[in-house]
């Protein structure tokens, strides 16, 4: 059964160009493409979006660097595409990241780790959520 996954392609990907062969690792996993928008986004936006961060050290680096430019939101589709979007992805650092994967070839560093994916089904409905109206889901 198809599921539904959010992420990002982060700013420093985008300020990198690396939006369109991030884009095509998606699509070349099988992933559809629901719904998908670049938008800058605030300060605010990023502290809603990380609020469960919020008592984190990184947290106010973090939602200054979210919106430091362009990012791309895009919510994909397809059978098990929470964890395989994870698998995908590679692991936060993109040192420890497994050959292949999106950190590997495009993240900077732990920060500047080039995409987020929600990690469960119900981080994925706030996600979603978050930054789509029901309309653009169609």
């Amino acid at each position: 059964m198809a599921q539904r996954t959010f992420s990002i392609v982060k700013p420093d990907a985008v300020r990198k160009g690396y939006t369109g062969a991030i884009l095509a690792e998606i699509d070349k996993a099988g992933f559809q493409i629901v719904s998908l928008k670049k938008q800058h986004i605030s300060v605010a936006q990023a502290q809603g979006f990380y609020a469960v961060h919020k008592e984190r050290p990184f947290f106010n680096d973090l939602c200054a660097f979210m919106a430091s430019g362009p990012l791309v939101l895009m919510v994909l589709e397809k059978d098990n595409a929470i964890l395989d979007l994870r698998k995908l992805m590679g692991a936060t650092n993109p040192a420890n990241a497994e050959e292949g994967t999106i950190r590997k070839k495009f993240a900077g560093s732990i920060q500047e780790n080039a995409i987020h994916g929600s990690d469960a089904e119900e981080t994925a409905a706030f996600e979603i959520g978050y930054w789509f109206a029901g309309y653009e889901l169609l």
